[in-house]
């Protein structure tokens, strides 16, 4: 007797369910999210029902997936994607493109880089050359990675005084991040970055936190923090996968180092 069950669930199917089990939330706690019944995502789950693109939209943001997720989503679903994705020097993102180098601008002197997903540079601000003094001029040719650049041994790393707790602080960020949103390009930069890294046990004084980066520079020692932003609303592909990263002075004598070589840079 035929049941009208299908021996394999479909794409969409299989790939709800991966994306549920990677989040850790249950059909339950899906189902309320999404404004639905535990029964239907059941039912979509072992390919029982067709979901229609509504209902498919509000699975991914319940899932709380990036706009390029969400559009994998769609079209394993059999739709088109929702979010566009633009190359940054399309007219449509020229405002972004415009608004990202005022911030850089408004930065100075403090250092400042605009990346990509798995660290490519797509703009930096003039006090950025303080983090690629000395670095192999391999590490600096297009394209840059700045990750690889602030870890490589003939790079930023060659100067950091403490990189057995930055280093392991940018690898471990950017391992979580793999976790939550899997990408197999960014695991095997997850694993060449923790090769740089070296191995240290965590002192009675670890915050795991907050870790400044001591930076070696001609003028003495300096001590950085670092802010991450993104556009938590962008509808564009590229737009949301960039990440502003700022560096800001630790202490006095840092700020002071960085605005006499702004001073010296005119």
């Amino acid at each position: 007797m035929t049941t009208g069950i299908p021996a394999e669930p479909p794409p969409f199917a299989r790939e709800l369910l991966r994306w549920r089990r990677t989040r850790r939330v249950s059909q339950l706690e899906l189902a309320s999210r999404a404004g639905t019944t535990q029964r239907y995502v059941s039912f979509i789950e072992r390919g029982r029902s067709v979901p229609g693109r509504e209902i498919v939209i509000r699975l991914a943001e319940s899932l709380d997936l990036t706009p390029r997720e969400r559009n994998s989503l769609l079209l394993a679903a059999g739709y088109a994607p929702a979010f566009t994705e633009s190359a940054l020097d399309t007219a449509a993102l020229k405002p972004v493109r415009e608004a990202l180098d005022s911030i850089l601008e408004g930065h100075l002197p403090y250092p400042a880089v605009v990346a990509g997903p798995r660290g490519e540079l797509v703009a930096a601000n003039a006090a950025f050359d303080v983090l690629t003094e000395g670095a192999a001029p391999e590490l600096l040719a297009p394209p840059v990675n700045v990750l690889r650049l602030a870890l490589h041994p003939r790079g930023t790393a060659s100067r950091v005084v403490n990189l057995d707790t930055w280093g392991r602080h940018i690898v471990e960020n950017l391992r979580s991040r793999s976790l939550r949103s899997p990408d197999l390009r960014l695991d095997a930069l997850v694993a060449e970055l923790a090769a740089y890294v070296p191995a240290s046990e965590p002192g009675a004084d670890h915050l795991g936190f907050a870790v400044p980066l001591r930076l070696r520079c001609p003028e003495g020692e300096l001590r950085l923090l670092t802010t991450l932003t993104s556009f938590a609303t962008a509808v564009d592909v590229t737009l949301a996968e960039l990440r502003l990263e700022a560096f800001l002075p630790a202490d006095p004598e840092s700020a002071g180092i960085l605005r006499d070589r702004a001073a010296r840079r005119g």
